[in-house]
């Protein structure tokens, strides 16, 4: 049976109704029985899964990762006709939603616990169901700058939430964390909030905090940590914000003039966007053909940069420094080309 739902929250742009509580989301009265997607958590998993698992499998994709790697195992399988969809991770963590990504069931094994779940459903599923939805979704974190979002974008272990939340720490809102969900309209496209939390690496927390345990962490079973973006020590923007500039990090570099903020052309900027889209692997040619399209239009519509960050993390002071001028610039209009480096 069923079990009822009690519980809402605003994530991506999307409103979810969930029958159990998702650490790290923001509760949201419920305002009406009708959501975006249907979150449902009981263990045995409701008729509709039950359903789902006697269709014919076939695994569409399998991503393996090493013993050293940050990034969880998985497979991704189909069932049916594509009628419904199963991510299952190497730690017994299973999730399963339809074709049109309107509802969701995930479970966890012991040791595990809600905490573990939450990760994924936060993060990489979402990430699934966003796409499954047509919405389009960087591989980046965001912030909030003079009424506009400042987006960082990059592959994994650039330092995407790094400067997020060094940028947090200084009073700068935030609105994503690793995946940045953009809403393209007429009026240009504008960054949905996701949650109020930047996940980080002990060493990261001690870089910027002094101690490796001075955040608690996400789960009793993982090292990985948090900063709650609760107010305190940082703060959350929960209202989109249209999209005034795209940093593209580079590696870090420990040169002289590191760290520094260089012009980058659209053409190049296209390209390293759509590297950096989420989950990209999951895209058909008729996707790929309309994604390319609406970051055509991106990459001339909104300024883009490419930031490389100092080798010392120690100079992560400098680097927000250069991208709040530089941001700020760009939202009075005015001439930033003192802050740009010539390549």
């Amino acid at each position: 049976m069923a079990r009822p739902v009690t519980y809402a929250y605003r994530a991506y742009g999307l409103s979810c109704l969930s029958d159990a509580a998702i650490p790290g989301f923001s509760l949201e009265p419920i305002a009406s029985p009708k959501s975006d997607i249907l979150v449902e958590l009981c263990p045995s998993g409701p008729a509709w899964v039950q359903e789902a698992r006697k269709l014919a499998a076939s695994l569409r994709h399998r991503k393996a990762e090493g013993p050293n790697s940050v990034a969880a195992s998985y497979t991704l399988t189909a069932y049916g006709a594509e009628e419904y969809f199963e991510l299952a991770y190497n730690d017994g963590t299973q999730f399963i939603t339809d074709r049109l990504a309107r509802r969701v069931w995930g479970t966890y094994l012991p040791p595990l616990t809600m905490d573990d779940l939450a990760v994924y459903l936060r993060g990489p599923v979402m990430g699934f169901l966003l796409r499954r939805r047509d919405v389009m979704a960087l591989h980046a974190s965001a912030v909030a700058v003079e009424g506009r979002a400042v987006v960082l974008c990059g592959p994994s272990e650039s330092g995407k939430s790094t400067t997020a939340a060094a940028l947090a720490l200084r009073g700068v809102p935030v609105l994503s964390d690793d995946i940045t969900a953009l809403s393209d309209s007429s009026a240009g496209f504008q960054v949905e909030p996701g949650y109020p939390r930047i996940c980080l690496w002990p060493d990261a927390v001690r870089d910027l905090l002094g101690q490796p345990d001075a955040l608690p962490r996400l789960t009793p079973t993982w090292e990985k940590c948090f900063l709650p973006l609760d107010g305190n020590k940082a703060k959350f923007e929960a209202h989109g914000k249209p999209l005034g500039a795209v940093y593209l990090l580079a590696p870090r570099a420990a040169e002289a003039n590191a760290p520094r903020i260089e012009e980058v052309g659209a053409r190049e900027a296209l390209l390293e966007l759509v590297q950096n889209t989420y989950m990209n692997w999951l895209l058909d040619r008729n996707q790929r053909a309309a994604e390319f399209d609406a970051l055509s239009r991106l990459v001339t519509q909104v300024p883009m940069r490419r930031v490389v960050p100092h080798a010392d993390p120690g100079r992560i002071g400098e680097l927000c420094d250069l991208i709040l001028a530089d941001a700020g610039c760009l939202s009075a209009d005015c001439n930033s080309t003192s802050m740009i480096s010539k390549r």
